[in-house]
């Protein structure tokens, strides 16, 4: 089936438009026309009677006058009607019966107004409606003889249509014309503004969009200039835990933080940057849009990579242990050199003293570890941050005292993501030693890592743990992020993170205290 188009749809309109209006015109002027008839017939009306009741041979030969009779006065009748151009014109005599009139039909008949009193307007007449002017005729004493009646029959709805149906139909022609051409400007102005397209297929577009918008998984928002919502998808709405209803709503209005902000309004022009919104951890990419050279606001679209970023701590763990893996060859290496040499040299006896000590500093290396660490993941991880540190000069230590049990699947993995970045963390600001804690209390896990390094300003504590907040870089370049998510895991898990100085062996150690709760 044939579309109509949208120039067609808007002359139809106009058309019954112009009709509408020229109907409620219509009534108008009938409205009108009638009012003014009444007005003129009645002047006239009034004029011809005055000028009937003060004929001489009226006011004489009228008290005489009997209905059917014919007198002198059927001239002065039929001439004032005859000069004033109206409908009728009779006499009555002072009981109000018709005794004289143009119109034989009217003899006879009832005057309804009363006797002696001079009266204009509407009245029912058996040739029907009429506009009546009623003047009492007096004789030389000034004695009421009887009473002039001249009247206009009231023109009937279709005659006064048929009045007005040729500047009517003017109207519609001229109406019509300028509809029509006014319509076909008007749809080629809005075809333009819509890049050619027919409303029905405008329709069809914001249909697929919405759909769209509501297949996509990763989160879409338009701005405007002033930082308005234009639009949001679903996923957007639940992504950044807003309201349904925003559309309108300015950024500011829609709770986020400052980081988000910055990045929805396009403030930061990077690409991929991460926020941290609750316990997710997003990717954004906004662009500008231009057009005609002006900015007309801004799209932003992002993805959850919450799940990749557990991903990537566990990749960062065992890239960590590949590393010191690669190390360990590289010594053993040596170390096997070392042992071929003495075997070469019939040195047997420095042999076995050669490998008992390298088995007694690996065991103590990895049952330091062990005695207190029994999350297999944790340790492992440990064990990798320690050979790693070794080779930067770095000793790390661990607490007596501490003590962690196995507890494995997501909780492990938490814990690996919090000791791994805080462990990181210390060993790039210390100064050569870093000491580890671990204790477990009615469900409640602390971890305090401690480092010897020149420790945190005071107006950067409440900053220090701000997702993009580094003093090596921006988010975007890989820094500022760490800390970030050791809180975002802590608090996913019911606790928190601090950082503070603390007094160990009478020296002032930097610690960052992070706490977790097993069941969360």
């Amino acid at each position: 089936m044939r579309r109509t188009t949208l120039a067609a749809q808007l002359l139809r309109l106009q058309l019954l438009i112009v009709v509408v209006v020229l109907v409620a015109i219509g009534g108008l002027s009938l409205a009108q026309s009638s009012s003014t008839f009444e007005r003129d017939a009645g002047r006239r009306a009034q004029s011809a009677a005055e000028t009937l009741a003060a004929n001489p041979v009226v006011r004489q030969l009228l008290p005489s006058a009997q209905p059917r009779i014919r007198t002198g006065l059927q001239s002065a009748v039929e001439s004032v009607r005859a000069v004033s151009g109206l409908d009728y014109a009779q006499l009555a005599g002072v009981d109000g019966v018709v005794v004289l009139s143009t119109v034989p039909e009217q003899v006879g008949s009832a005057v309804g107004s009363p006797a002696g009193a001079s009266w204009v307007g509407l009245t029912e007449t058996p040739l029907g409606r009429a506009v009546e002017a009623h003047v009492p005729v007096l004789d030389d004493s000034g004695t009421l003889v009887g009473t002039a009646i001249v009247g206009d029959r009231y023109p009937s709805a279709l005659d006064r249509f048929l009045q007005a149906a040729p500047n009517l139909i003017v109207y519609l022609a001229v109406a019509s014309v300028l509809g029509g051409v006014g319509s076909v400007l008007l749809a080629r102005r809005v075809k333009r503004q819509t890049l050619g397209m027919e409303a029905s297929e405008i329709l069809d577009l914001v249909g697929q969009r919405e759909a769209m918008l509501r297949g996509l998984k990763e989160g879409v928002i338009a701005l405007d200039p002033h930082g308005r919502v234009l639009l949001m998808s679903e996923s957007a709405h639940d992504l950044l835990h807003i309201d349904y209803g925003s559309k309108g709503m300015t950024v500011d209005e829609l709770g986020l933080t400052d980081r988000l902000r910055d990045v929805l309004l396009g403030t930061v022009a990077t690409a991929d940057e991460i926020v941290l919104v609750g316990d997710r951890v997003l990717v954004l990419n906004t662009v500008p849009i231009v057009s005609k050279g002006k900015a007309v606001g801004t799209v932003t679209t992002f993805r959850d990579r919450t799940e990749l970023t557990d991903i990537e701590e566990e990749l960062g763990v065992t890239k960590t242990s590949s590393t010191a893996l690669r190390e360990h060859i590289h010594e053993f290496d040596n170390q096997l050199h070392t042992i071929s040499g003495l075997v070469q040299l019939h040195e047997y006896d420095e042999v076995v003293r050669y490998v008992e000590g390298l088995t007694a500093r690996r065991e103590d290396a990895t049952s330091a570890v062990t005695d207190s660490v029994g999350d297999v993941g944790v340790a492992a991880l440990l064990i990798a941050k320690i050979g790693a540190a070794a080779h930067r000069s770095v000793s790390i230590e661990i607490v007596d005292g501490s003590a962690l049990g196995h507890h494995g699947g997501a909780l492990s993995r938490d814990l690996c993501t919090v000791l791994g970045n805080l462990v990181d963390n210390a060993v790039t600001a210390c100064d050569g030693r870093v000491r580890i804690s671990l204790q477990e209390n009615d469900g409640e896990i602390t971890v305090a890592v401690f480092d010897d390094g020149p420790g945190v300003a005071a107006s950067d504590v409440e900053r220090i743990f701000e997702q993009g907040w580094s003093t090596r870089g921006s988010a975007s370049t890989g820094h500022g992020f760490g800390l970030a998510l050791v809180r975002l895991a802590c608090r996913r898990r019911g606790g928190d993170v601090s950082v503070g100085s603390e007094l160990l062996s009478g020296a002032d150690w930097t610690v960052f205290r992070a706490v977790m709760k097993e069941q969360q």
